[in-house]
């Protein structure tokens, strides 16, 4: 597997300061207690999926594995922790030696997950897996949610085209994660240069109004526009009057014309009356490509319409209306001391309502009814049951501080489209809704 499938890990920083002050100031009380070396098992979930959603989409797996193994800290950033008096000299000691060195287990990215879902397990020292939390959450909790709506998304859109196009709506580092998270979750290319250099996801881009309003005529524009890029270029075709402007595109480009673009009106009745348009044209094969503030119920409301492909922008890089999957990051057992014999102990956050969670090491797996469709997310601390031994969820991602399972992003995206088509067709209905499978604990 050769680097450009794996994606272009080029220039990462060091991610160590990508985290809250806290995970630090444990590690220095815990050296100086003497608890920061006993054996730890931290584990990733959410307790509850976003409002209304259905199920889960793992996301940011690959990133994940980028930051815990560029998690170091160079002389500038102890210096800094230094001058600002964050931790004392022990601390900075063990700082400047850290390097990962446990065991990452989790949910292979791409597939789905519910409420209670061990999505990640971390083993390692406490002060090793505590500095890792708030930079593994702000991965999963942001990648997770835009891949969720980008999976409700491609449902709606039926196997029609989908453009990832919303970089200028988020920070511009959230537009190249979205785009890979939209990837994952069902989107065929982004606009986005920077995600395309990095994860090599396809690109796409032709012109905007601006390009339009800069030539005398509308005419001027799609003809320089062909010049450049040729009859199968994408037109846009609701500057001024989308009827006039459908007739110049094709009498400029003739019937060879790739596509048209619809950015505003009535896109359900524009639709139509564009493709009849072209047909009466003799451009049978142009295609419409529809954009405009779309989400997955404007996508499920054109399923009628003969629209080719949508382009998604704010919605989708806003997860949405559910920027974040709010998941956690707890201790939920640890031993007594470092040694590896010393029994692990299942421990747990016990505070009353909705925040209190479940120890001990867990496993999870899905099981199937005798049609072979998923019907609920088994998880348990003790022996696997038989039955059950074939359906775990889990796989290593990381062994002794060693990434041993990257993949290429193709392979996540088409786990993510056989874990959907595997859950109850349910699943797919936008309407609100509780989890599509049940949590069961054994």
């Amino acid at each position: 597997m050769n680097s450009a499938d794996l994606g272009r890990r080029v220039g990462v920083p060091s991610t160590a300061l990508f985290t809250d002050q806290y995970e630090l100031t444990m590690v220095q009380a815990a050296l100086k207690a003497g608890t920061a070396d006993r054996r730890s098992v931290f584990e990733a979930f959410t307790r509850r999926l976003p409002e209304g959603r259905r199920y889960g989409v793992v996301a940011g797996i690959g990133r994940v594995l980028d930051a815990v193994e560029n998690f170091h800290f160079d002389d500038e950033m102890l210096a800094f922790l230094r001058d600002q008096n964050v931790v004392d000299g022990p601390t900075l000691d063990y700082l400047a030696d850290y390097r990962f060195s446990g065991d990452i287990w989790g949910y292979p990215e791409g597939e789905v997950y519910f409420p209670g879902s061990p999505i990640l397990r971390v083993e390692g020292s406490f002060a090793e897996c505590v500095l890792l939390e708030t930079v593994i959450l702000s991965i999963l909790n942001h990648d997770s949610a835009i891949a969720a709506a980008a999976s409700r998304m491609s449902a709606a859109a039926g196997g029609r085209g989908l453009i990832e196009m919303g970089a200028r709506r988020t920070h511009e580092l959230s537009a190249v994660a979205s785009a890979r998270a939209a990837y994952i979750g069902g989107f065929d290319t982004t606009s986005d240069l920077a995600a395309g250099f990095r994860y090599n996801i396809p690109t796409v881009g032709t012109s905007a109004h601006a390009f339009t309003l800069l030539h005398d005529s509308e005419r001027d524009a799609f003809r320089a526009q062909v010049d450049s890029l040729g009859r199968d270029t994408t037109l846009l075709v609701d500057t001024y009057d989308v009827t006039a402007a459908v007739r110049t595109a094709v009498e400029v480009a003739g019937p060879e014309l790739g596509a048209v673009r619809i950015d505003s009106g009535d896109l359900l009745l524009v639709a139509h009356r564009v493709r009849q348009q072209l047909d009466e044209l003799g451009a049978t094969g142009t295609k419409i490509v529809v954009t405009s503030d779309l989400d997955e119920y404007a996508i499920a409301s054109l399923a009628a319409a003969p629209v080719d492909a949508y382009g998604v922008g704010t919605q989708l890089v806003t997860g949405s209306g559910h920027p974040t999957c709010s998941m956690v990051y707890k201790l939920v057992a640890r031993a007594a001391s470092a040694d590896p014999a010393d029994k692990l102990r299942p421990v747990a956050k016990k505070s009353m309502g909705a925040k209190s969670s479940k120890g001990g090491r867990k496993w999870a797996a899905r099981r199937l009814d005798e049609d072979g469709v998923a019907e609920a997310e088994v998880i348990g601390t003790g022996p696997v049951p038989a039955e059950l031994a074939g359906r775990q969820l889990l796989v290593e991602l990381v062994r002794g501080g060693e990434v041993v399972a990257r993949e290429p992003l193709d392979a996540a995206r088409e786990r993510h489209i056989a874990a959907r088509e595997g859950l109850p067709m349910s699943a797919m209905q936008l309407s609100r809704g509780e989890p599509v499978l049940p949590t069961e604990y054994v």
